[in-house]
This record gives structure tokens, C-alpha cells and sequence, in this order.
């Protein structure tokens, strides 16, 4: 970091990824803050700066040797699993202030020497206490992968047996005449079952009726009357319901049903062209359910405007994703049963390039990676003309 770059961070102020310290004086809050940067997006702390002024007093040679030494035994001592720090002295007016870089965390959820979770809420940091909250950042880990948690209340009865014959008939081991095979042990060995339950991806791709025990694993569609989420007219709102292909071919159907179908070269008996690239509509609604974050009790939101559409779906992008990455092919797995499911139920791919091929067939969408929200959001323009 430069002395202008400095000057500049200071004078922003603290953030989510940056904290002041005028000095080291609690090792305690000090390990707090590292940890709840690792369990978010890291970030950095920087010693010889007053938080609430912001005015920049500097320390002396002595100083800067204490607290490296200091934060290093913290890290190793005071935050289980230990994490990995840098650091970097700046001089400034005869002195130096010490920055010290704390990287996202691969191990989370990090904790204090009491057990205690902490996270980043805004530039504060608070504890954790909420357990869907605490799977999140096993999730994020890649530790745990929530698909494969199974659903209270669920049984063998709930498995719909025809959406496990179509499966296996994809996967070329079945044939129609055998029968006999379908018992707890072939469930538990494509991961439907589990300790007799169902897991979540075996519950939304192979159950008869997953929102009797997931109601918010939905889509809720509305086509609005104008341009605004608050107005109180719409042309249609529905909650589609059902597995994730049913989800995904009559969420399919609605943008069907309520985008237009332009005469583009093609005779008058001919159906028209959607307004909007059919093959970036499937894409995108395939993303949204497939890699959709399970941790949130929430639906995928389809939203039609006069002016746009919106894909509204629950988690923002995991790890360390960015939407340059995305656009480049990149993907992390959330949700590893629902990706091998879809591979072989849907014309999902998974191969990490459905954005990327999205944005071939419809240049102008807009990606949000909401990270406050924590949702993943898609707007694409219509062209009513």
C-alpha cells in the first residue's frame, strides 16, 4: 500500500474489510476481529490509526515489533483453527503504521479460544448464534455441502418412483423389466437416502412433493402491471412448486406465457421468436435453482416488468467468486448432489459455463452479486418496440 493509497483508505473509513487500531490493548478483541474477517471476506486491520477520528498518530520501531509479535502469537493461539496473516509497515511523518491482512478463510467457521463464532456486520463485527447461519460457513468451507444434509419427517414413502426410474434410465444401468431393484439400499447408494431419510437433493429432485416439508423451496412468479416491486397490480402470480425440473419447465412456461414472441423472418403461421434469448432464459433459471443457497429458507424469485425482467435467487456467489469469474467459466459447487442430478435430469451441464453461454445468446444481461442482501441477482432489459 502507497502513502496515497493509505491517506485514502483512512479517509473512507471503516468498513466490513477495514478496522483501525490506535494500539494493541486487548489481545482478546483483537483475535474477534481477525476471526470474523476469516469467516467473511477478510480484510485488513490498521495499527497506529485512531477509529473514531481517523487521524493517523503512527508508531515508533518498538511499537511496530510488539504488536507483529503480538498478532502472530494471536493467530496461532487465540483463533482455532490458527489463520494465516501478513503484514506490512508503512512509514509516515518519521513513524509507520502497520497493516495487518487477514485473507478469507478455507477452514470456516473460525472461532475464539471460547467457542465463539464471530462475523463481520457491516464495520462492527457481531457473534454467531443462528444455526443455519453457522451451516453457511461450513458450506463456504466446502466441508459440508447442505444437498447432502437429509430433511426431518421425510421416508422411502415420499420417493416418487417413476422420477428414479427416468434417472437411471439417463444413467444407462436400468432397464424397465427389473423391478425388484428399487429398495433402501439402491437410495442410499445414488444419495436419495440417507439414515432412512431423504436428503435435500434426493427430496427436490426425486420426492412427490417436496414443499410438504420445504414450502419456501419454491419460485414465486409475478408478472407486474409497470415497473415498480410495490405496485399492487400484476398480471399474473403464481408460486410454482414441484422438484427442480418441474420448477424449472413451468418457470420456463411463465416467461413463455408472459414475454412476447416477435415475427423475426418467419412465416405467418410460424411461432414468433421470444423477446428474450430462450437458451440465457433457461441458463439463467437453471443457475438459479441449481446453485441456489439451501441454507436460506427463501424462494427463487422470478419478476416480470414492463421494462425488464429480474431472477432473484437466495445466497450471493460462494468463496471467493466474483462475477469476472463467472463470465469466465468459473464455478465453485454449492450444492454437489444437485448438480449430478441435474447433469443427467435437465440440459444443465455443469460445467461451470452457463453464464458464460447466457451472455453469448444475450449480451445485455446484468449480473448483482448482492454480498449484504446475500442473494445473486440477474436483470435483463426488454425491448418492447
Amino acid at each position: 500500500m502507497t502513502i496515497k493509497e493509505l491517506n485514502e483508505t483512512v479517509r473512507l473509513g471503516e468498513t466490513s474489510k477495514v478496522q483501525f487500531k490506535r494500539d494493541l490493548d486487548n489481545s482478546d478483541k483483537i483475535a474477534a476481529e481477525i476471526i470474523a474477517m476469516a469467516n467473511v471476506r477478510g480484510g485488513m486491520i490498521i495499527f497506529g490509526v485512531e477509529d473514531k477520528t481517523g487521524n493517523i498518530f503512527g508508531l515508533d520501531y518498538s511499537e511496530i515489533q510488539r504488536i507483529s509479535n503480538r498478532i502472530a502469537t494471536i493467530a496461532n493461539e487465540l483463533v482455532k483453527p490458527p489463520v494465516y496473516l501478513t503484514t506490512e509497515a508503512i512509514a509516515f511523518n518519521n513513524k509507520a503504521v502497520l497493516i495487518v491482512y487477514i485473507e478469507e478463510g478455507i477452514a470456516k467457521p473460525y472461532k475464539d479460544n471460547n467457542g465463539t463464532i464471530w462475523i463481520k456486520q457491516g464495520s462492527d463485527k457481531r457473534k454467531l448464534t443462528d444455526n443455519n447461519e453457522q451451516i453457511r460457513l461450513f458450506q463456504q468451507s466446502g466441508r459440508l455441502y447442505v444437498d447432502e444434509i437429509t430433511v426431518p419427517n421425510t421416508s422411502e414413502k415420499d420417493i416418487d418412483l417413476r422420477k428414479v426410474e427416468e434417472y437411471l434410465l439417463h444413467l444407462s444401468t436400468y432397464t424397465e423389466n427389473r423391478n425388484d431393484i428399487f429398495n433402501n439400499y439402491l437410495y442410499q447408494n445414488l444419495n436419495i437416502i440417507r439414515n432412512n431419510r431423504l436428503t435435500l437433493g434426493g427430496l427436490l429432485f426425486f420426492a412427490r412433493n417436496p414443499q410438504r416439508y420445504q414450502p419456501a423451496f419454491c419460485i414465486k412468479a409475478v408478472a407486474f402491471f409497470g415497473n415498480s416491486i410495490g405496485g399492487c397490480r400484476y398480471r399474473d402470480s403464481r408460486d410454482i412448486i414441484g422438484t427442480i425440473p418441474e420448477m424449472f419447465k413451468d418457470g420456463m412456461g411463465f416467461f413463455n406465457a408472459h414475454l412476447l414472441h416477435k415475427q423475426n423472418g418467419q412465416n405467418f403461421n410460424s411461432t414468433g421468436i421470444l423477446e428474450i434469448s430462450e437458451i440465457a432464459l433457461e441458463e439463467l433459471l437453471q443457475n438459479a435453482l441449481i446453485h441456489r443457497d439451501y441454507t436460506k429458507n427463501s424462494p427463487v424469485r422470478l419478476m416480470l416488468f414492463d421494462n425488464r425482467i429480474e431472477i432473484i435467487s437466495p445466497g450471493c456467489l460462494p468463496n471467493s467468486l466474483t462475477i469476472e469469474n463467472i463470465k469466465l467459466g468459473q464455478a465453485v459447487a454449492r450444492n454437489n448432489l444437485l448438480i449430478s442430478y441435474g447433469a443427467k435430469m435437465m440440459i444443465y451441464r455443469g460445467l461451470g459455463s452457463g453464464i458464460a453461454r447466457a451472455l453469448a445468446h444475450q449480451p445485455d444481461i446484468e449480473l448483482i452479486n448482492d454480498i449484504e442482501g446475500e442473494q445473486f441477482i440477474v436483470k435483463i432489459l426488454r425491448q418492447l418496440q
